[in-house]
């Protein structure tokens, strides 16, 4: 036997998967001598690259490991007492291990089929319960993207609420207390739309020395506790505002809120802010759920998604999306917000870090935190500093004498210190700070002032500092689930039995069109729970975090050249966020050049709801360009309109390939129209997955592109997030990228921050760094061949028995394909979600459900998938079509059939009494190979109905695993 030295396996293997010969079986099935062949049929010679792209060649998984630790190990981690809103945590290891880690709940999709989604469904409503006692709301939503945007929406929420005397008011009062991130965020969303922040000293006689409640204000936005660590009591403040028609804002601290009287109490109408602290880590700034909670009178206007509870077709509790269709974007260039993805994984683990702790446990937590921070505050006075605030969380600010000095010492001993630009600090303790710490701290401040280093011995016998008007005296959390998993037995078997009710890529594909739900690879995950990406604070010192940035500068290069674009700004930390990014620095180009006046975007009939909602909200007129019978943008409407606003054209708004899953051959046309006419061209990245290696944005001639990494480039769905969606620029635009209030990373002409976090999800950036690094160049262009190939397979297995709505001049389709379902509701009154739940029995999530064409399904199988799954899918939907011919025919009723009664529970199959006129076998072993892999959807067809709305969001889960 001869040995080959030179052998690495390849991960390239393991993403796609599949023989030669079964490469060679796809091939023959869809008539293709090649996949070079498939190719040249599918995308337009003219937008092909004409070189490979400059990227390096793959490493294999366990040398990546291992040049990745070395990298991981230029980060620095210091123990921070920075805070602004990001803290150190102790992460339950049996929720990091059981969630975070687990392929069972990060590589779910968002829960638009509630009954393969109740496990999440019910994390989600704990989650809001959680947030909705906290915070003395009676109403939450199942979390947004960070504690700033959240603060955004509820600014253009509350604008959107204006009547009467206020129905012109058009200023938002900001108390100079509120995280200055928040307020560089507040600046980037009010601007466009016509709002106007005064940014002042908020107190309790704030109405009567400065007359700024006139007609002319419509809401406030409150920090609880300020941004110093300072408690304010605003109870004869919020009172008066009331008073006037004041919308209140409270921006507050969710583990504060464990003591402090909540701010629904005295006269909130929302409470936003970050779960971050309840068990999940920096990250160095992200992914952590944002919380947004109001009045029961806003729900119709609360962005983001609601989790509710409902019934299903056999009367058994089940939960589901509540105000479903306004989450699918129905309103379009009407809606006030544009949010898509939200951050469903991170929310789960704050959640579950509430039941895991409890009442009691959350007291324990939030006391200690307080108690420590009373300690250091009386010895820091012993020692002559002195301390600005006498009422106070978690968070000190102190004066001193020589800041640098400090500094010095501090960095000396490991520790970050917030330092204010006047001779103040700031100490903010969080739940990981032991005795041990505070003796260092106050070591530190020893040695700074020329004393020694002393063993202290740490009384925490303390008096109070909040006082009883601020005191929380309201029960929270009281509902037992909140009070039976408090071993790691319980919460474990808990994590599991809610995991085993979802339908995960750890059960089968989920073919979902334009939503790329590729493999999540174990080792691309990995570096996500090290400590050296997690535990670093995204204002820690930028040379502490070296490894950070060394790999953010190679991504940013990678993804500049996949994109054909010259830089990458990290900052959205979602898809939605990214068109809104484009959108604003294509804006800031126009205002740049004199043209500021420039406000249309034009946008394609086919477009995703979030496109046009992402105009609006940068202040942009939206005009719809039609689409000929085909799908593609008819070229003479789009010309005609682009001359009829070229002194105003901003934008053109499109996806390539097309959201009906169509390389359009006149897409340099189209570029080159809008271009002609003054304005830019930005490209929505959802289709990504088609385009890399085989053709670019900037090639096509796009201006901006935003990227889901969360889609093309193997970051996990987690159920509805964590998402990141960064925006790449051409040259031109390059100057104009997001900046940030407090880490300074772009020049004067930047627009001002996105999201929260300069570098937004950066603790999810690793997955993509190592996707790339896995697959090379030559793995990346692959992928894309793989997924043209993998849908071209599919549509050639199902055509004839259904039809597909578009394809290419070829007979091509791009990576996804439209199958329409619309003939069968005319003849025989069969919905498509009577397919997409049919689905379920066969043990698969369905595509894509009327989108982008009302009664269709888009199919997207991604090149993650094998031949022998792609077969089990197509099995299912022509044994699904054999079902349809049943009613066809007239041999079953058009209303009694096993499609109309689909999903089948485990409760309806094994019921006592089977009444309806098939089998129990056909209704949850139709094939074969379920009975070794049958997954079980937990509860029948939900309604979409609700019952009691003031159960709606504000009640926690019914069921419990003993059941």
């Amino acid at each position: 036997m001869k040995a080959n030295f030179d052998f690495t396996d390849k991960f390239e293997n393991r993403h796609l998967g599949g023989s030669d010969q079964d490469l060679n079986e796809m091939l023959k099935t869809i008539k293709a001598d090649s996949v070079e062949q498939l190719i040249e049929q599918t995308v337009p010679k003219q937008i092909r690259l004409p070189e490979d792209l400059n990227l390096p060649k793959a490493v294999s998984e366990f040398a990546f490991q291992t040049q990745f630790k070395e990298l991981a190990s230029k980060n620095k981690v210091n123990k921070s007492y920075i805070g602004l809103g990001y803290y150190n945590t102790i992460v339950p290891e049996v929720i990091k291990r059981n969630i975070l880690e687990n392929p069972g709940w990060y590589t779910a999709y968002t829960p638009y089929q509630a009954e393969i989604a109740q496990g999440r469904l019910e994390a989600l409503v704990n989650y809001q319960t959680l947030i909705t006692e906290l915070t003395g709301m009676e109403l939450a939503n199942a979390s947004l993207l960070d504690e700033s945007t959240a603060a955004a929406e509820a600014m253009t929420m509350l604008f959107a609420q204006r009547k009467g005397k206020k129905k012109s008011a058009h200023k938002f009062l900001v108390s100079d207390l509120v995280l200055p991130q928040t307020i560089d965020v507040l600046k980037t969303r009010a601007t466009p739309i016509g709002i106007e922040l005064v940014i002042t000293e908020v107190n309790e006689s704030f109405s009567t020395e400065k007359d700024l409640f006139g007609d002319e204000y419509f809401g406030v936005l409150l920090q609880y506790p300020g941004s110093d660590g300072s408690i304010n009591d605003y109870r004869a403040f919020a009172s008066k505002a009331k008073e006037q028609g004041i919308f209140i804002a409270v921006a507050a601290d969710i583990m504060s809120l464990v003591l402090l009287t909540p701010p629904g109490e005295w006269g909130a109408d929302v409470v936003v802010g970050t779960s971050q602290r309840f068990g999940v880590p920096m990250g160095y700034g992200g992914p952590h759920a944002g919380f947004f909670a109001t009045l029961e009178k806003f729900k119709r206007s609360l962005p983001g998604r609601i989790i509710g509870i409902s019934k299903d077709a056999n009367g058994d509790t089940g939960y589901r999306m509540a105000l479903q269709t306004r989450e699918q974007h129905i309103r379009r260039e009407k809606a006030t917000s544009n949010i898509c993805t939200s951050q469903v994984l991170l929310a789960v683990m704050a959640g579950m870090y509430g039941v895991y702790h409890g009442k009691d446990g959350l007291i324990n937590i939030a006391s200690r935190i307080h108690g420590l921070t009373i300690y250091l505050e009386k010895e820091l006075n012993a020692l002559g500093f002195e301390v600005c605030h006498k009422i106070y969380f978690d968070t000190l600010k102190v004066k001193i004498k020589d800041k640098d000095l400090l500094r010095r010492i501090a960095l000396n001993k490991s520790i970050n210190l917030r330092y204010y630009n006047d001779n103040f600090i700031g100490i903010s303790i969080d739940e990981s700070t032991s005795k041990s710490d505070i003796k260092n701290l106050i070591n530190v401040f020893r040695k700074s002032i020329d004393l020694e280093e002393v063993e202290l011995n740490l009384d925490l016998e303390f008096d109070e500092v909040i006082p009883e008007g601020l005191t929380r005296t309201s029960d929270f959390l009281s509902n037992p689930v909140f009070s039976k998993y408090h071993t790691e037995h319980e919460i474990l078997r808990y994590i599991k039995h809610l995991e085993n009710k979802d339908l995960s890529l750890a059960h089968s594909m989920i073919p979902l069109g334009s939503c790329t739900m590729k493999l999540n690879s174990s080792t691309e995950m990995a570096a996500v729970t090290w400590p050296e990406f997690g535990n670093i604070h995204p204002f820690a010192p930028e040379d502490q975090a070296n490894g950070y940035h060394e790999m953010m500068k190679t991504l940013n290069k990678w993804l500049s050249e996949v994109t054909g674009f010259a830089a990458v700004s990290f900052q959205p930390n979602s898809g939605a966020q990214g068109e809104y990014a484009g959108l604003m620095v294509i804006r800031a180009y126009h205002e740049n050049r004199g043209e500021g006046h420039r406000n249309i975007a034009l946008i394609p009939s086919s477009a995703h709801g979030t496109n046009p909602a992402s105009a609006v909200m940068a202040g942009m007129k939206v005009v719809i360009v039609k689409c000929d019978d085909n799908g593609n943008i008819d070229i003479n409407d789009l010309e005609a309109k682009a001359l009829e606003h070229q002194d105003d054209l901003a934008s053109l708004m499109i996806t390539y390939p097309s959201t009906h899953g169509v390389f359009e051959e006149s897409v340099i046309d189209i570029c080159n129209i809008i271009h002609q006419y003054g304005g830019q061209v930005y490209m929505d990245g959802a289709n990504m997955n088609a385009q890399v290696g085989l053709t670019s944005p900037g090639f096509i001639g796009a201006d901006v592109c935003h990227l889901n990494l969360h889609k093309t480039f193997a970051i996990p769905h987690g159920g509805g997030g964590p998402g990141v969606g960064p925006i790449g620029v051409a040259a031109h635009l390059v100057d104009f990228l997001p900046n940030h209030s407090v880490i300074n990373i772009r020049g004067e002409k930047a627009i001002t921050a996105i999201s929260a976090a300069p570098w937004g999800s950066a603790g999810v950036l690793p997955i993509s760094y190592a996707y790339m690094a896995l697959l090379g160049k030559d793995g990346l262009k692959n992928s894309t061949i793989r997924a043209i190939l993998n849908a071209n397979y599919i549509k050639s297995k199902l055509e004839g028995n259904y039809d597909v709505l578009y394809v290419g001049s070829n007979g091509r389709c791009a990576h996804e394909m439209i199958i329409d379902f619309r003939a069968f509701k005319t003849s025989i009154g069969l919905e498509v979600e009577d397919v997409a739940k049919r689905l379920m029995d066969y043990g698969f999530h369905a595509p894509t459900v009327s989108f982008p064409v009302a009664g269709t399904m888009m199919i997207e199988p991604t090149e993650s998938e094998s031949k022998s799954e792609l077969d089990r899918f197509c099995d299912a939907m022509l044994a699904i079509r054999a079902e349809i011919s049943e009613i066809e025919s007239g041999a079953v009723d058009k209303e009694n059939n096993v499609l109309k009664h689909a999903p089948h529970s485990f409760k309806i199959v094994t019921s006592d009494v089977w009444e309806r006129p098939y089998s129990r076998e056909k209704a949850a072993f139709p094939i074969p190979y379920l009975r070794e892999r049958k997954f079980w959807p937990s509860v029948s067809r939900v309604d979409n109905a609700y019952g009691d709305r003031n159960l709606m969001c504000t009640c926690s889960p019914v069921s419990e695993y003993e059941d």
